[in-house]
């Protein structure tokens, strides 16, 4: 035996209105047969609308039982509803209810949408469903530009997407004119002569007329159930066999189509829509920038660290650094230069005195700092040759008076001519330069020379004591174990501990933690920025599903599940925060390039690395902000939602 189309049986519905309870639907029993026209005729507050919306599965009964071709609608949850109006039911609203943004075409494809039909086939079938309501060539006009009756034709269209058996009309002529009316009306009576079961309801008798069974209804009870004529002969599909078959699919179209009403939403409300990105503009763009101001610091450090060499040991006399005391300590000798270079784990020693000289070559004068060192000096401190030669061993044996000259002091003393060969005068003692040689980073553009110790000592200072000593140790020793060593050798030395010893790989290594720190800090406080471009996306988008929730109440009645809605505004809150991060980092970029064309002194360098963690926060910020107005869209009650205004 086939079940009926639809069955009530005692059917109850209460509403709180305030602090009373109204019985809208009280024990209301009706069995509709498949292919049957049916009105539904009652004043206004009935109960003939809450009827309705419990027929079309948009609203629950408090008590009763309501089965849809044998389906206990009590059993199914917020899914399963949606899937029954999804391939069962076809509304057809007062308001029309067609979505702006939308085309006439997108309007009528919605429903397939959530059905999981294949795009190229929702297109033609819409396009032929439109044409049979002679609206062929209105598929690219947007609602607004349709008169009253094509969008309720429109309407119809939709609701036989899906090729529902069941076409639920509230009040279909109630917006229109009589002509408008009578030609919606022929439309819903053709639907029933090809076998679909149609359900009208309205106030108006006139209308009722048309149909082959009146039910009357009033205080929320059926008063009576006049027959005029036999139902036809089924044959619109029920979509039992297709539900389970279509679930998988229906999801990936969903979402697939949630991307393009996504960005169709956010073209509808332009200037909201860039307010809201101007946020995520300017926090992705912090971001990105000061992870990039902090890169260049860091390299600019880390390059200044380097000349000092990663390796190397520094002594000076005095028990700590600013020892008062420290110039009149003269035990550092180059005997101890000696000891140390003896040992295992150093590469190279080299002593250092440290004086000024006025220095002249032919016109031109210059203040110099003059160094007596040793031939392995600049190999220890890193520093490169240019042109020329370095100090040797028989420089230092013969006390030659040959210098090495730092690029600004060979250019202040010599302009563009070639420097290697010339004579300077260092005081009233002539020298030989023999090589010009690039500072580190960490001595800036200084203008130095360097001689051997021994010759500086024999040709300009007398005995003046070692300003310092310095060491590079061996590749693959820890410089804190050689530091160690060094120390314990110098105060057997010495009988007592008058040296200090700076590690610059300590240096090093607590100006990266120092920097990463710092890095991490003002990423924190760029973070803010990017917090509060989140939340005005959370804002905005809490404002448009209160604007939009009539067109939520229509997606449920098209057979949206609750997922579908909430990836819907997810989407479209990823998708704001996506296309703003994108014009964030371009305008980061910009900035990069224009700090580094104009050689500003804190490069802003850019890393892959910055660009996808600026994504990954965009990405971030568009779920956690979007998610609570997508669960209130999602949580939204059908029929509360269609009757917002």
């Amino acid at each position: 035996m086939i079940a009926p189309r639809l069955e009530l049986s005692n059917v109850t519905r209460t509403y709180r209105s305030g602090n009373e309870t109204v019985m809208a639907l009280d024990g209301v029993s009706l069995v509709i047969e498949p292919g049957e026209l049916v009105a539904i005729v009652g004043a206004s507050g009935s109960g003939k609308s809450t009827l309705m919306n419990i027929l079309g599965c948009l609203d629950r009964s408090d008590r009763g039982h309501y089965r849809v071709d044998g389906i206990d609608v009590s059993t199914l949850d917020a899914d399963g509803l949606a899937h029954l109006r999804r391939d069962r039911f076809g509304f057809v609203f007062q308001r029309y209810h067609l979505v702006n943004a939308l085309s006439i075409a997108g309007n009528v494809e919605l429903p397939g949408i959530y059905a999981g039909m294949p795009a190229a086939r929702r297109r033609e079938r819409a396009a032929r469903l439109v044409e049979q309501l002679g609206l062929a060539d209105k598929l690219p006009f947007r609602p607004n530009e349709l008169s009253g009756g094509q969008q309720q034709r429109i309407a119809i269209a939709r609701a036989l997407m899906n090729d529902a058996g069941v076409v639920l009309a509230d009040e279909p002529t109630g917006a229109l004119d009589r002509r408008s009316g009578d030609l919606v009306l022929s439309v819903l009576k053709d639907l029933h002569e090809q076998g679909r079961t149609v359900i009208i309801v309205t106030h108006d008798h006139d209308v009722a007329s048309h149909a082959g069974r009146i039910i009357e209804i009033a205080d929320g009870a059926i008063i009576s159930d006049t027959r005029l004529s036999a139902a036809r002969k089924n044959t619109a599909a029920s979509g039992v066999a297709t539900v389970a078959s279509r679930s998988a699919r229906a999801s990936i179209s969903s979402l697939t189509s949630a991307f393009g009403m996504s960005f169709k939403a956010m073209a509808a409300q332009k200037l909201r829509t860039g307010l809201t990105m101007l946020g995520i503009v300017i926090g992705i763009t912090a971001v990105v920038a000061v992870i990039g101001l902090g890169e260049g610091a860091r390299i600019q450090v880390m390059n200044q660290l380097a000349g000092l060499g990663t390796n190397t040991l520094v002594i000076y006399p005095g028990r700590s650094f600013g020892d008062a005391d420290a110039s009149k300590i003269v035990s550092m000798t180059t005997s101890d230069v000696d000891a140390l270079a003896a040992q295992f784990y150093v590469d190279s020693a080299t002593p250092e005195i440290l004086t000024s000289q006025k220095a002249r070559s032919g016109a031109r004068a210059l203040d110099l700092q003059v160094s007596g060192v040793g031939p392995s000096y600049f190999r220890a401190n890193g520093l490169k040759l240019i042109s020329g030669r370095l100090l040797t061993q028989e420089d230092l044996v013969d006390a030659y008076a040959n210098i090495v000259l730092s690029e600004l002091a060979a250019s202040s003393l010599f302009g563009s001519a070639e420097a290697v060969g010339q004579q300077v005068l260092l005081g009233k003692t002539p020298a030989t330069v023999i090589g010009v040689a690039a500072l580190p980073d960490v001595r800036g553009r200084a203008a130095s020379a360097y001689m051997t110790h021994t010759a500086l000592r024999a040709r300009l200072s007398g005995t003046l004591p070692l300003t310092n000593i310095t060491l590079r140790v061996r590749d693959g020793i820890d410089t804190n174990l050689a530091e160690r060593a060094a120390s314990n050798l110098l105060q057997r030395r010495h009988g007592v501990k008058d040296f200090f010893i700076i590690n610059n790989d300590q240096i090093r290594r607590s100006t990266e933690r120092t920097m990463a720190t710092f890095s991490l800090l003002i990423a924190a406080l760029a973070t803010v920025a990017l917090v509060v471009g989140g939340i005005g996306v959370m804002n905005i988008m809490l404002i448009s599903v209160t604007e939009r929730t009539r067109e939520i109440g229509l997606r449920m009645a098209l057979g949206a599940r609750q997922r579908d809605i909430m990836a819907q505004f997810m989407i479209e809150a990823v998708a704001v925060c996506l296309v703003g991060g994108g014009l964030g980092v371009a305008l980061a970029i910009a900035l990069s390039f224009v700090s580094n064309a104009l050689v500003l002194p804190l490069p802003i360098l850019l890393s892959a690395g910055a660009v996808l963690l600026a994504a990954g926060f965009t990405l971030l910020i568009g779920l956690a902000f979007g998610y609570l107005p997508a669960r209130g869209a999602a949580r939204l009650d059908p029929v509360r939602a269609l009757a917002s205004e």
